[in-house]
């Protein structure tokens, strides 16, 4: 169904495909499945994870930009292809029996007729937290992840501005300063070696992690990297609640650290996803866990069919650049499928015509 604008539209409270996530991932596929002509609803929560950070970096072409800026233009460019956009939390996703719902899912690429054609695929009913709810007859989840931090205080306050985690997207900003590293497992020394690609001053923090071998203690004194005993009671900040100036121990000995660095626990958005028999599974680095995802293929296609996901619920490293690729790439392939489904169900209707002229 389109407008009066020609563009497409969800009437009747039906799309071809509802977009679970306004990020850079949703909006991504939303907007490439516009320009493919779709019925599109983006349905977005408002809690953008990067959103306390100053800048998107390593996106060719918007590098340090603001995050709610991208966001904004990516709506817009969205919308200029009639993607719907609307705020809500969507609380659980009910798949439909074959041919079941109203005439936009299922059965819209008939056009002209007001009864179901047997063989089009399961849609799906989308119910949001307000208690409206909507159909589709594709689902593209780009929910993200949530990230898990460790228990310091002071600690959450400062995440995404001082207290770190990727130095691809942080490092150039804190290059130079006083870097600590918060060991909660048995990948600090890893990131304690990667992080001083950017300063010369880099602590490793002990804190609840295994103390490191002696070919660990090696390396970190070969480049100049400090080991602490001893946890971490709390972050020290500027008067007034500005920026991190130091780390306290337990034992009551601040020391200088601008910046720090911790391994959140990513774990997937996907709760919603649990009555369709989707589960997030375990994600593991080097033998330690470090989240969950939900598993697809290449293009974002899950074990339900009908269901695709992208961004960070399907990959916990994604930067932001890859995550619109990624909804993008979805897009495709749920184009794909839509289209060989208009065409099954057209192929149906013909015949069933045939039949009722004989």
């Amino acid at each position: 169904m389109r407008n009066a604008d020609g563009l497409p539209d969800g009437g009747g409270r039906g799309y071809d495909v509802v977009v679970i996530g306004g990020g850079a991932a949703g909006l991504g596929g939303a907007l490439a499945l516009g320009r493919a002509r779709r019925s599109v609803l983006v349905i977005d929560g408002g809690e953008p994870r990067n959103a306390p950070a100053d800048g998107v970096h390593n996106y060719l072409g918007r590098e340090n930009t603001p995050p709610g800026e991208l966001l904004a233009a990516g709506r817009e460019e969205a919308r200029a292809y009639g993607v719907q956009i609307r705020q809500g939390q969507v609380v659980t996703v009910e798949q439909e029996a074959a041919g079941e719902g109203d005439s936009a899912v299922g059965r819209e690429a008939v056009a002209g007729r007001d009864s179901a054609v047997e063989g089009g695929a399961a849609g799906f009913t989308v119910r949001l937290a307000d208690g409206d709810a909507v159909r589709a007859r594709r689902l593209l989840v780009a929910t993200g992840l949530v990230d898990e931090l460790p228990k310091v205080p002071g600690l959450a306050e400062l995440w995404g501005t001082d207290v770190l985690h990727c130095p691809y997207c942080h490092g150039w900003e804190v290059s130079d300063q006083a870097i600590g590293v918060l060991a909660t497992g048995p990948l600090a020394v890893h990131q304690a070696l990667l992080w001083r690609q950017w300063s010369e001053n880099v602590t490793l923090f002990l804190h609840t992690a295994p103390e490191p071998g002696d070919d660990d203690y090696e390396r970190l004194a070969a480049r100049g990297i400090a080991v602490v005993d001893g946890e971490v009671a709390a972050l020290e900040r500027e008067d007034g609640g500005g920026g991190l100036t130091g780390v306290r121990l337990a034992s009551g000995t601040v020391l200088d650290c601008r910046a720090l660095v911790v391994a959140p626990r990513f774990t997937a958005r996907a709760g919603l996803l649990a009555g369709l028999g989707l589960e997030p599974v375990v994600q593991e680095v080097g033998g330690a866990v470090i989240g969950s995802y939900v598993a697809a293929d290449a293009t974002g296609r899950t074990a339900v069919p009908g269901v695709w996901v992208a961004g960070n619920l399907a990959n916990v490293v994604e930067q932001v650049i890859g995550s619109a690729a990624a909804g993008a790439r979805a897009a495709g392939a749920v184009n794909a499928d839509l289209v060989e489904e208009d065409t099954r169900l057209a192929v149906a209707a013909r015949r069933a015509g045939d039949v009722l002229s004989a």
